[in-house]
């Protein structure tokens, strides 16, 4: 293990679970759902929406990364961090930004237009 590799793990660990939770408190405040395949009833764009359009995804891909280094299998997260990305993206995203596309018309594109997807 190289030095301070576990330690990174944990920081990563750490702020992917307070990305989440911030997310998932400025949902709920916007009375909207936790629900991927929910029908969105409020666009959260402030906050941690800002940065990227799908924090909790960010969030879960942080995690799989700080456990894989923090545990002792950085290799693992080469793979695993990737396929992640592009498995919620293909079968979650999508599916996610067509209802918010739908429900908000007017202000979902502007809101996709200045926040990446990602980060």
């Amino acid at each position: 293990m190289v030095p301070g590799q576990k330690t990174l793990g944990w920081v990563l660990v750490a702020g992917g679970l307070a990305l989440m939770a911030a997310a998932a408190v400025q949902m709920l405040a916007r009375r909207t759902t936790l629900d991927p395949h929910g029908a969105p009833s409020g666009l959260v764009t402030g906050g941690v929406f800002r940065l990227t359009r799908n924090p909790i995804y960010l969030a879960d891909a942080l995690l799989l990364a700080g456990l894989c280094l923090a545990f002792a299998a950085p290799h693992a997260a080469l793979l695993l961090v990737p396929a992640f990305v592009a498995v919620i993206t293909a079968r979650f995203i999508r599916a996610e930004e067509a209802r918010l596309a739908a429900a908000f018309p007017d202000a979902f594109p502007a809101f996709r237009a200045r926040t990446r997807r990602w980060l």
